[in-house]
């Protein structure tokens, strides 16, 4: 059996990926355990079905890679890159420095027949100018996680339209519960909250193109979303204090029963489960419908592989990428994740609940957002989650945070 070369990448080390016939250079970020482990596997199967291939494996730290992705995209590029899906390779593909990889998706050869079937939920997150750049092999999902007994308990059956939600939060609170938990020291989770009100209230073509830069803060549909916001904020539906607490931390009152709901991802599970909340009184739904009518997108953050443009191997690249689609990889990749496939043939590990929620609302999904800090530039979405808890806070200084959001995005996409 061949060796898989694994160069351990430091923050700002440097690589060689000179590349001869037979050779697939490979840079990740995966050095994470779980991660890490995916992709060994990954390797010693596609070079065991590929015996002509030879892979050197370049392994980074996150921030390693973040750091050195675009120079070795630039100077010394490797024949497979992993990144992720949406606005966060905007940069990398208008840049020329990703491959297009349409026929990919368009070919119903493939061992897994077509792409656009097996994973059109997740197609428009992988599309920029009506062309494909990569092929996308793991997520998980966000949604509402809740406690069953604390439903049952105060007569409340699970939302699925705003009025629905916004009246199970008016019995919760009237019987001293807090409706929603949430921990914004760190600002991301409030992000989650936002994303979903404005994928609900103005639908996923909309979220993209205010990520983008195109659209004001100050528009009219971006206060929409902050009056359906205002109507969770105002009566206090939200855990006082978010602002001064962790994520994990705002977990416990709802482990002790204190706290109904959580707008968060699937990675809460475990924690909950560990601080003490039995499996069967941990629910999970989908965030419910605002505007009728408007497609149902999900936060579903996305890990992808790319072929860059100057790679010197694109043909066993692109084995690689074809081989990352099928379900069969994707089923055992994700075993060892604890995440969810995109190919929609693929199965999730049994005995898990929430896997497999996740997998059947995404897989009918119309569209993936990547989350606010991936599919906004780092500045504005740093300036946009400050804005976002600060709101949360105070909701009376909603339009001044808004026409300061408005000033960065004009400085940021300029």
């Amino acid at each position: 059996m061949k060796k898989v070369i694994i160069s351990l990448i430091m923050m700002f080390g440097i690589i060689s990926s000179n590349s001869f016939a037979g050779t697939l250079v490979i840079n990740t970020d995966t050095s994470d355990a779980a991660p890490k482990e995916a992709f060994e596997y990954i390797i010693k199967k596609f070079e065991e079905e590929n015996p002509d291939v030879t892979v050197k494996w370049n392994v980074f730290d996150h921030e390693g890679y973040k750091q050195s992705i675009r120079n070795f995209l630039n100077t010394d590029p490797p024949d497979v890159a992993n990144w992720y899906a949406g606005n966060r390779m905007l940069p990398f593909v208008r840049a020329g420095l990703f491959e297009d990889v349409s026929d990919i998706w368009k070919d119903s050869g493939w061992v897994d027949g077509n792409l656009s079937e097996n994973m059109e939920h997740a197609k428009k997150s992988m599309t920029i100018g009506g062309k494909q750049w990569g092929i996308p092999y793991t997520y998980y999902q966000w949604g509402v996680y809740y406690r069953k007994d604390l439903f049952t308990a105060n007569g409340i059956s699970v939302p699925t339209t705003w009025d629905d939600f916004v009246a199970a939060c008016a019995t919760l609170k009237a019987a001293g519960i807090t409706p929603i938990t949430i921990g914004s020291k760190y600002l991301w989770t409030t992000a989650g909250v936002f994303d979903y009100l404005n994928l609900r209230t103005n639908g996923y073509e909309f979220h993209m193109d205010l990520t983008l830069g195109k659209v004001p803060y100050t528009d009219p549909k971006v206060q929409a979303v902050f009056d359906k916001w205002d109507e969770l904020v105002k009566p206090g539906y939200f855990l006082e204090n978010h602002a001064a607490l962790s994520w994990q931390e705002a977990l416990t009152p709802m482990a002790n029963g204190e706290a109904a709901m959580y707008v968060m991802g699937n990675f809460a599970v475990a924690p909950l489960k560990e601080a003490g909340l039995r499996d069967s009184n941990l629910g999970f739904f989908q965030f419910p419908e605002i505007t009728p009518g408007i497609p149902m997108a999900e936060e579903a953050p996305t890990d992808t592989v790319h072929i860059p443009s100057k790679a010197k191997n694109k043909t066993d690249a692109k084995r690689f990428l074809i081989f990352m689609s099928r379900a069969d990889v994707q089923e055992e990749i994700n075993k060892i994740l604890g995440q969810l496939p995109i190919n929609k043939n693929s199965k999730v590990k049994e005995g898990d609940p929430f896997l497999a929620a996740g997998l059947n609302m995404l897989n009918n999904a119309y569209a993936m957002a990547q989350f606010y800090d991936r599919d906004a530039p780092a500045q504005m979405a740093s300036e946009g989650m400050k804005g976002f808890q600060e709101y949360m806070s105070n909701p009376d200084r909603r339009q001044k945070i808004l026409e300061r959001l408005e000033k960065v995005r004009q400085r940021v996409y300029k």
